[in-house]
Parts: structure tokens; C-alpha cells; sequence
């Protein structure tokens, strides 16, 4: 394949991603305006439902006016040869392999970030602003984002260059050292992500003694789940949705609730959610999880030692020499059709998983307290009740709520 076909068959990949998309999107939008299915009927009156509706509304106006501006963007990049500037940018700053690509990749990231930031802060302060979940000061969502830019630096930085020495030795096995990092890392993330990564950006206090505490102890107890590890997260510091989730294993497990979880539910309720969190335990989601990730990385770090040496590869992006950083962009963008194959399986096992996990809350505490849970919580994060299917297939992880409720129903 020349230079030339490989750069339209780029473009081909990156356009018919953005009209694969939209299609669904507009397909999804069709929807809105649904009746609420009559095994959801109360969750809403009729001015709560206007204003979901509203507030889907404007979500995808914003969404798809916000990815034409970025397709317009990226085209006009590839077009003009931007990644070529770029690479010639970095090497302007050094002949070390390692320390071009960080630069490389650095600019690109940075630039995007601080293109993206207008609209970030309009879905921030104007949309969530005016559906009455936004609680993020000016003052959190500025240090947010210093504290993002750190962690991508330090963090993205360390591990892009150690992938980049990796390549350096071995250049075909490259792959096998670099899946052997992210599995150490993936693996640690999953251990310490709520001691490490969490106080970073938020803080957690253990759940004070109380009958909430006591429910969930005696809960604990009953299904024969050692739990020392119960916090309360400031949720409320950044938006009124509320969440649960369960992470770690070992002695390292934890369950987290967010106050407006605590806030907004009832004692029982809030002990059904997190006998579902439990149920991801027990059915050894976390594991499975765990594994999947770590086989779908080294995957890919296969597919992407077999392409990204290839001068074509770096040609087709303006590029003269062979470049490592170069070949993980056009790999990226190539790499995009088996990414939502992938993603489409990923999110029917974790679909099958939500299931299970509430089918273990069914069957050890109360299906009636985790439907009335779910209704409460769909309500006040204006979720939507009536999504098309084959969004729901592409794009959900968790099966939508008529399903679950169907389901706890059987």
C-alpha cells in the first residue's frame, strides 16, 4: 500500500467513525421523546419528564455540534500535514528517540486539552449549571484540571517513555515487555486506586457508626463478607448525581458511597445498592474485569508491534523516517474499527455482569429496596428511560433500567 492510499484510508476510517456515530446519536435522539413504559410509570410527573427531556435535548445538541467542530479539526490536521510540524517541533529539541516522543505526544495532548476547554466548561457551568447538578466551583474545576496535566505528565509521561525504551531494545517484542507494564500497572491501579489515585481529587472519610453502618455490618455478616472498609466520598463537592462502586480485592477491597447516595436514598436502599457492589464480588466481576483488560491490552500491543515500524505508516502522516510516536497515531486511527468490536463485547459481558450483581442482591437482601434504589437514583440524575436498543448494545455498560427492573421482577 502506497503512502498516499494508507492517508485515505485513514481519513476513510476517522469520517466514517464520525458518520457511524452520528447515526447513532440521531437514531438514540428519536427516542426522547418516547412515552415513560408503563412498568416505569411514577418515576417522573409530567414537569420532571419535560425537563429529562429537556435536558437530553441539550446534551445532544452540544454533543454533536462539539464533535463536528472536532472532525473539522482533526481532518484539517491530517490534511495539512499538523502531525509532520509537529514531529519536526520536537526534534528541534533533541535527537533522543524517548524525549522526542514525549514532547511529540506532550504538544498534541496539551493542545487538544486546552482546545477542549471552552467546551468543558460550558457543559460544566452552563449545562449541568442549568438542570441543577453542577456543584463545581471555578476554583475545584481549574486545580481538576492542573491536577489532570500533573498526573499526565508524571504518571502518562513515565509510562510513555518507559513503552519508548521498551521499543528502543526489542522493536518486534517491544509489545511483550510493554503488555508485562501496563498488566503490573493495571493491576496496582486496581489494588490502590481508591487509596492513591481517588484523594487526589476527592476525599474519602470512613462511614461514621450510625443505623446506616449497623445495617450494612449486619448485611455484611449475613452473606459472609469480611468488610472493614466502608467510605463516604464528597460527591457533592463536584455534582448532586449520586454513585456507589466497588474496587480492589483482597485485603484491599473497599466499597465507596457518595454522600448524595447516602443523601438521597433511604437506609435500606442504600444497603441494596451495595448488596449489588457486593454481588460484583462474590460473582468475581472484579476478577473477570481484571482479566479481560489485561488480555485486550496485550492484544492490542500485538496488533501494534506488527504495524508501527512501518515507514508507510509514518510517510502517509508526512513523516520521511520511520517514527515510533508516528506509528501510534496512524495505528491508533486503524486500530479504531476493532476498538468498537471490542467495546461491543466488553459491554455485553458487563451488561451480563450488572445482571448477575443484582440478581445476588435479589436473592440476599431485597429486590423492592434496589428497584426503588434505581428508580430514585434514575430520576435524579434525569436519566434516560427510553434509549433505542441498538445504542444501548453500543454505548451502555449497564442495562437500562426498564431491563434491570424486569429482570428483578422475574
Amino acid at each position: 500500500m502506497t503512502p498516499e492510499t494508507l492517508f485515505y484510508l485513514l481519513i476513510a476510517i476517522i469520517v466514517a467513525k464520525f458518520l457511524f456515530d452520528t447515526f447513532m446519536d440521531s437514531l438514540n435522539a428519536k427516542h426522547f421523546n418516547d412515552s415513560i413504559p408503563p412498568e416505569l410509570e411514577g418515576i417522573y410527573n409530567e414537569a420532571e419528564y419535560l425537563k429529562s427531556q429537556e435536558y437530553k435535548k441539550a446534551n445532544y445538541k452540544f454533543s454533536t455540534i462539539t464533535s463536528i467542530i472536532s472532525i473539522i479539526a482533526t481532518l484539517l490536521f491530517f490534511i495539512f500535514e499538523g502531525f509532520a510540524f509537529v514531529d519536526n517541533l520536537a526534534r528541534s529539541f533533541s535527537d533522543n528517540t524517548i524525549v522526542i516522543t514525549l514532547i511529540f505526544f506532550g504538544i498534541i495532548i496539551f493542545a487538544s486539552d486546552l482546545l477542549s476547554l471552552p467546551f468543558s466548561y460550558y457543559a460544566t457551568f452552563v449545562i449541568e449549571e442549568k438542570f441543577g447538578f453542577n456543584k463545581t466551583s471555578k476554583k475545584t474545576f481549574v486545580f481538576d484540571k492542573i491536577k489532570g496535566w500533573l498526573m499526565m505528565i508524571f504518571v502518562g509521561g513515565g509510562v510513555l517513555a518507559l513503552i519508548t525504551w521498551f521499543y528502543q531494545l526489542t522493536t518486534t517484542d517491544f509489545w511483550l515487555y510493554a503488555w508485562a507494564l501496563m498488566t503490573v500497572i493495571t493491576i496496582f491501579i486496581n489494588l490502590f486506586y481508591s487509596k492513591l489515585i481517588v484523594p487526589i481529587f476527592n476525599k474519602q472519610t470512613p462511614l461514621e457508626s450510625g443505623e446506616l453502618k449497623n445495617e450494612i455490618e449486619n448485611f455484611a455478616k449475613k452473606v459472609g463478607f469480611k468488610l472493614e472498609n466502608v467510605f463516604v466520598i464528597d460527591g457533592s463537592k463536584r455534582s448532586t448525581k449520586a454513585n456507589a462502586y466497588f474496587s480492589g480485592f483482597g485485603k484491599q477491597k473497599r466499597i465507596t458511597l457518595y454522600d448524595t447516595l447516602i443523601n438521597d436514598l433511604k437506609t435500606d436502599e442504600i444497603v441494596a445498592v451495595l448488596a449489588h457492589e457486593v454481588g460484583h464480588y462474590k460473582k468475581k466481576h472484579i476478577i473477570y474485569n481484571l482479566l479481560f483488560s489485561i488480555l485486550l491490552t496485550g492484544f492490542t500491543f500485538y496488533v501494534l508491534s506488527l504495524l508501527v515500524g512501518n515507514l508507510t505508516l509514518s510517510q502517509a502522516l508526512g513523516v520521511e523516517t520511520a517514527s515510533f510516536h508516528i506509528g501510534l497515531i496512524a495505528f491508533g486511527v486503524l486500530y479504531s474499527p476493532i476498538s468498537e468490536i471490542t467495546s461491543l463485547f466488553m459491554n455485553a459481558f458487563s451488561r451480563k455482569f450488572e445482571y448477575q450483581a443484582d440478581d445476588y442482591a435479589k436473592e440476599n437482601f431485597n429486590a423492592n429496596a434496589l428497584i426503588s434504589a434505581l428508580k430514585k437514583l434514575s430520576k435524579n440524575s434525569l436519566s434516560n428511560l427510553t434509549p433505542h436498543p441498538l445504542y444501548v448494545k453500543m454505548h451502555y455498560s449497564h442495562p437500562t433500567l426498564l431491563q434491570r427492573f424486569l429482570n428483578l421482577k422475574k
